[in-house]
């Protein structure tokens, strides 16, 4: 079998086999440089993506090449680039020098960072619907999902994604003029205009937009005059079938002091939430961003900050650029022992929380009252909040089974064991559940 033949089937079956987030960062600009009596030599980009390769996915790569030739008895890796690659990397060479470490090159006509693209953007199981409802807008701005509501915590990527989405249709359809803007900057723009008496300008300035990305809208929660400036702005766009796209830290119907005909408005389209990014979403943001930087960052390094900087991923790029930073300085590359140091001294601290703060935001949630979680009764409306509140106090703050059970009531830890892997289960299968337990842990972060 002719060997790139070979390697895009052999490519269809891992993509199957793995997540997207994996399948993106490690198995990308691979190719079959030759085939030489059975012995495979894979060209991979880097040393990094060399060490992964042989270390997690070697057995699964080689079963499937002897599955589609079994002359092959065995696979080595080679590190080489494609013509493309080369080319691609010296067309953006300069980009990269001048990207690091200076600041963000923003497009005052319509506020768009060009950076943000959805060639940079890393796609995993936590953002995957949210990726894939942005696609679909895409395809027809302000016909499908319209407004697109994107919400979740801080630092998750929700600008990035929703620049993304202005960057691409600027780029597929030169006739539409996109605004990104932040809530704070609307609110601003509407108080100065009525300030100043020229409300009317503002407002007829907004409309000639086809499409509208506002970013944090949950700062607009108890601005009355600009709640209601951004309905009737919203049912002109909406009406003239012009994209508007959303960005909150929170499900609209949850935001405090916000009109409930502006929540019906912002629900009316399509509602997605992205989640805190896995461990291995984390680590294919890190080789992403060191890559397009030009960086090469160790396998080490980089499992090291995956596995401690777990939910924001603000924090993972700004520990990254202040690696890169420090490696220029220095003149060498940084131990692990240096790159602690650095995640010591620039990561603020997570809030402290006290397990029964947990049980009590679990128990007005679900409206149940909160002494009755701690009892030991099986009312059907009951066990759900308590199971709901073991598995965050375990899986979001690592406290011990035991511990949980003797907060939650004095109960067995194998109770809780069997709370937490119910609730584990349920959330795969359950897609209310799993949102109910996201804005939990919304509010509670």
């Amino acid at each position: 079998m002719d060997p790139r033949e070979l390697w895009i089937n052999v490519l269809n079956e891992i993509e199957l086999a793995v997540s997207k987030a994996t399948f993106n960062t490690w198995f990308r600009d691979t190719f079959i440089l030759k085939n030489d009596a059975g012995v495979v030599s894979l060209a991979v980009p880097n040393s990094f993506v060399e060490e992964w390769l042989k270390s997690k996915h070697h057995s699964l790569i080689l079963r499937l090449l002897r599955g589609g030739d079994e002359s092959i008895h065995a696979l080595e890796y080679v590190i080489a680039k494609d013509d493309r690659l080369r080319r691609r990397e010296k067309e953006t060479r300069s980009d990269r020098e001048i990207l690091l470490p200076l600041g963000e090159p923003i497009n005052k006509e319509d506020n768009l960072n060009p950076r943000y693209t959805f060639e940079t953007f890393v796609v995993g199981p936590f953002n995957e619907l949210a990726h894939a409802a942005s696609q679909a807008v895409l395809r027809q701005p302000g016909l499908i999902y319209n407004p697109l509501f994107l919400y979740g915590n801080t630092g998750h990527g929700k600008t990035h994604l929703i620049q993304a989405i202005g960057n691409t249709i600027k780029a597929n359809h030169k006739e539409k003029r996109v605004l990104y803007v932040t809530s704070e900057r609307f609110a601003s723009d509407i108080i100065s205009s009525l300030q100043t008496g020229k409300i009317a300008q503002v407002k007829d300035k907004y409309r000639t937009y086809d499409v509208l990305i506002m970013d944090d809208i949950q700062f607009l929660a108890n601005k009355e005059k600009t709640q209601e400036e951004l309905f009737h702005l919203f049912n002109a766009m909406h009406d003239n079938n012009k994209q508007i796209v959303f960005s909150s830290d929170k499900h609209p119907h949850l935001i405090p002091n916000l009109e409930d005909r502006l929540k019906s408005r912002f629900s009316q389209g399509m509602t997605v939430d992205i989640q805190p990014p896995d461990f291995e979403s984390r680590l294919a943001i890190l080789v992403k961003k060191s890559e397009y930087m030009g960086f090469c960052l160790g396998e080490e390094i980089a499992s090291f900050l995956a596995n401690t900087i777990t939910g924001n991923i603000r924090e993972l790029e700004g520990i990254l650029n202040s690696i890169v930073m420090q490696t220029q300085l220095k003149g060498k590359e940084l131990s692990v022992n240096d790159v602690r140091n650095l995640v010591k001294n620039n990561l603020r601290p997570k809030r402290l929380i006290a397990p029964k703060e947990i049980v009590k935001m679990v128990a007005d949630f679900y409206r149940v009252d909160e002494e009755s979680i701690y009892e030991k009764t099986r009312r059907k409306e009951i066990i759900k909040p308590r199971q709901v509140a073991m598995f965050i106090l375990r899986e979001d703050f690592g406290i011990s089974y035991p511990s949980i059970g003797e907060k939650m009531g004095g109960r067995d830890h194998t109770t809780v064991i069997h709370s937490c892997e119910k609730i584990k289960g349920d959330i795969k299968i359950n897609a209310e559940l799993l949102s109910e337990i996201n804005q939990l842990r919304t509010m509670i972060a």
